[in-house]
């Protein structure tokens, strides 16, 4: 299985780890970011995807 990436908003720098997800966000651990909704925006200052 591929290695987990870390993705970083451009905007402000946020990290999205595909390891942790964003279970408080209905994102579960283990979600690549390919498979994170379009329509999703960054928790930290709303940019998105």
């Amino acid at each position: 299985m591929e290695e987990y990436k870390t993705y970083m908003c451009l905007i402000c720098g946020w990290i999205y780890s595909e390891e942790d997800g964003l279970p408080e966000e209905g994102i579960a651990p283990g979600t690549r970011w390919n498979d994170v909704p379009e329509n999703w925006v960054c928790p930290e200052c709303g940019a998105r995807k």
